[in-house]
């Protein structure tokens, strides 16, 4: 995979989150278990020195794939990672295989695998090269999985939010289709969308914030802020922090 280079930044259009609000909205993390115990430190930091009031930890999905330690991010996020935070996790593309690789294997094996799947099931105590090749090697995989998969973890993946809002600003994994209502996005789009709704724009109501395609540097537009910084394989883990109408950024 590729980075897409930084494009420089028009004139920012003013947003806001709600009053006594501070949101933390982390990026793709893919696996980094290392990347995101040293992002949540400085979160931390930074929350503990914020005036009294709510906070909102988001990560944007892509919690799975490509970096060793896919369990191990399930773990941190299932162990109260911002004390008193509201938590909220988003779906991502590639939590969208690895669900659907429990239910039919055959239909996304290749896909998954082919996009970092296989550390995944490595991270899990499954060698995925240990089956391939045999007639039913991928069923294998998959029924190998869904036994290995705590309860927990497979709640958390099934429980993956599309979409969230807070005041002037909309978090999505990938992005929108521009000019379509959010109750009538499809998942594929808020999953997948990538140079129609990057190349867009037009106003979409609120600035939407998403992960999903790689910059070498957060991506601020007027319509929206792209803060996949490709962890997996820049050691850049991103935090956008929005209080009021404050904007930015904290960085491995």
């Amino acid at each position: 995979m590729t980075a897409r280079s930084p494009l420089p930044a028009p004139a920012r259009v003013a947003a806001k989150v709600p009053e006594d609000t501070r949101v933390y909205a982390i990026g793709d993390i893919h696996g980094r278990a290392d990347l995101l115990a040293d992002l949540l430190e400085m979160i931390r930091a930074d929350a503990a020195r914020a005036p009294e009031g709510r906070q909102v930890l988001v990560t944007l999905g892509d919690h799975v794939d490509r970096g060793d330690w896919t369990r191990h991010v399930v773990d941190m996020l299932l162990e109260d990672p911002l004390p008193d935070a509201e938590l909220v996790t988003l779906k991502g593309n590639h939590e969208e295989l690895l669900l659907r690789f429990l239910e039919e294997p055959e239909a996304v094996a290749r896909l998954w695998l082919g996009n970092g799947g296989d550390a995944t099931l490595r991270s899990y105590g499954i060698e995925p090269s240990r089956y391939l090749g045999l007639a039913d090697g991928w069923q294998r995989m998959s029924r190998l999985f869904a036994e290995a998969l705590p309860a927990a973890h497979r709640r958390f993946y099934e429980n993956l939010r599309l979409h969230h809002r807070e005041g002037g600003y909309l978090f999505v994994h990938a992005g929108i289709r521009p000019g379509v209502p959010l109750a009538e996005q499809t998942s594929e789009t808020l999953l997948w969308v990538r140079d129609l709704f990057l190349s867009s724009e037009e106003d979409h109501g609120s600035v939407v914030v998403h992960g999903h395609t790689v910059a070498w540097a957060p991506e601020e537009r007027p319509n929206r802020i792209g803060i996949d910084t490709g962890a997996f394989m820049t050691g850049r883990l991103t935090c956008l922090v929005l209080a009021g109408e404050e904007r930015r950024f904290l960085s491995t």
